[in-house]
């Protein structure tokens, strides 16, 4: 094509020409279509391209190169920033025990196990990484939501990071140092944020932090997370006193331990807006370090019910005892979402049951989870009980849309009742194929067969084809449960 002699192609349109033919393209082809020429290159980093960026990161030498250079073009003006580390192929060798158990040996001050060089390795570009995005960011006024997670699963299985492992790879504590002043800056410049969402990122949040937030952004922020069981001690990330500034939040995630009688009485009082989401990670490394006695009672969820009249709750339990679960689940609690992940400690039926007897009216998630090394016994909740727990959940919460079973005995007849008691409502029920266990009456039957049998049943109870979960790996609730926490408390906090 020619215009008055000229040659005219894709190179020569205009700018603004450019900006708005990407902003119809997703991220992966904007990128390739910004290798045509150099004028579209240019084009690609156009502040109204990226108001979001999203980065899920690899903790690897490989993703520093990229990431210095996607943050370098985007950090300056990105207006909502989302960044997930996770460390594939976790190195083995080191600190084989269990979260409970590592944290007692932790607790009792004797040496912590030894970890791999190449967890260390690990640990080292984790810095790095997380000292890229800081600093990309410390200057950037126009940042309404920053969302940091950093996968520590592994921690869970290879013992709790401490200030030990950590002076290992930082010996003088300054890119730590570095790191916490980056985030202070980061927060003293702000000027627009809503969103603030830090989870599990090694000490990255210390108890003063967010005394670097100005009153009129903290008077203004509508949601805080701030979750990490690492810190020392009964250090709180949080006080009742400093809540008291956010008088707008409307969503909230806390450790459970952190959320004091207090805090509930803060938000309860008619000068904060209601809160809408609150959820609460309750580990047993926080419980073994910190006292339960200051949690809520119920006359303090009553009160913040009033005022909350819509408020829901949702808990993420991480190897905590039955005993404790049972004085921290309170009757006025509009308990929605609740997930229990074991790798020592064992839910009782006990709990399922006051949990199916007190939320009936609210609970639509329902998570259990025993990560056991012995696959050939798995704790029923049915023993020495005329009616199996979990079918009387499906029973009295009518509500329920979601129930995801792994390492718990689930009797065959159990898991038909609980499809044809919910039907089409229960949305989702993912129970794994070793969980699930047949009567001797069943399988004795001759004419016909169990399994085939069973699935059919699950299936027209429900009102479509279902199979129990074959593979584990390929569900993020089972294998990533941290993360899967995460991820869902963040949708669990925008959908208000």
């Amino acid at each position: 094509m020619s215009v008055c002699g000229e040659a005219v192609g894709a190179g020569s349109l205009p700018s603004e020409l450019v900006v708005h033919i990407f902003s119809f393209l997703a991220a992966p082809d904007r990128l390739r279509a910004s290798a045509a020429c150099s004028h579209w290159r240019e084009c690609l980093f156009y502040p109204a391209l990226w108001p979001r960026l999203r980065l899920s990161l690899r903790v690897s030498p490989a993703e520093r190169p990229r990431l210095e250079f996607l943050m370098r073009k985007c950090g300056w003006f990105v207006r909502e920033l989302r960044v997930q580390f996770a460390a594939d192929n976790y190195p083995t060798g080191g600190g084989g025990a269990a979260a409970g158990e590592s944290a007692a040996v932790a607790g009792d001050g004797e040496a912590p196990p030894p970890l791999s060089p190449r967890w260390l390795d690990l640990l080292r570009t984790y810095l790095e990484l997380v000292l890229c995005v800081l600093s990309s960011v410390r200057n950037n006024r126009n940042l309404q939501k920053l969302s940091l997670f950093g996968d520590i699963s592994i921690l869970q299985q290879h013992g709790t990071i401490s200030n030990t492992y950590l002076g290992k790879v930082d010996p003088d504590g300054k890119k730590i140092k570095q790191i916490q002043q980056l985030f202070e800056e980061i927060l003293g410049n702000s000027r627009q944020l809503k969103w603030l969402s830090c989870g599990l990122m090694l000490q990255i949040v210390t108890p003063t932090s967010l005394s670097s937030l100005s009153n009129p952004i903290a008077n203004t922020m509508e949601h805080l997370s701030l979750l990490d069981n690492h810190i020392p001690g009964n250090t709180t990330l949080i006080t009742a006193v400093e809540l008291e500034r956010f008088v707008n939040l409307r969503s909230l995630a806390l450790d459970f331990c952190d959320f004091t009688a207090e805090m509930a009485r803060v938000l309860a009082d008619s000068n904060h807006v209601p809160l809408h989401r609150l959820s609460l990670l309750v580990h047993s490394v926080s419980i073994m370090h910190k006292s339960l006695d200051n949690m809520p009672k119920d006359e303090n969820w009553q009160a913040l019910t009033r005022n909350s009249t819509n408020l829901r709750v949702y808990i993420m339990a991480f190897d905590v005892k039955s005993d404790d679960m049972l004085r921290i689940l309170k009757p006025s609690i509009p308990l929605e979402r609740i997930h229990f992940d074991s790798y020592v400690t064992c839910v009782s039926g006990a709990v399922v049951d006051l949990i199916s007897r007190q939320y009936d009216k609210f609970l639509t998630h329902f998570i259990l989870m025993n990560d056991v090394i012995d696959m050939s016994a798995f704790p029923d909740l049915s023993d020495n009980r005329n009616e199996d727990p979990l079918v009387l959940l499906a029973w009295r919460c009518t509500r329920l849309s979601l129930l995801a079973v792994h390492g718990y005995t689930v009797w065959a007849h159990n898991l038909i009742a609980i499809a044809r008691l919910r039907g089409s409502d229960l949305k989702v029920l993912e129970v794994t194929e070793e969980s699930i266990e047949f009567d001797q009456g069943e399988l004795a039957d001759q004419d016909v067969d169990p399994v085939h049998n069973f699935i059919e049943q699950v299936s027209l109870g429900l009102g479509r084809p279902w199979h129990a979960v074959m593979d584990i790996e390929l569900l993020s609730v089972f294998t990533e449960p941290t993360r899967h926490f995460y991820r869902e408390m963040q949708s669990f906090s925008e959908g208000i």
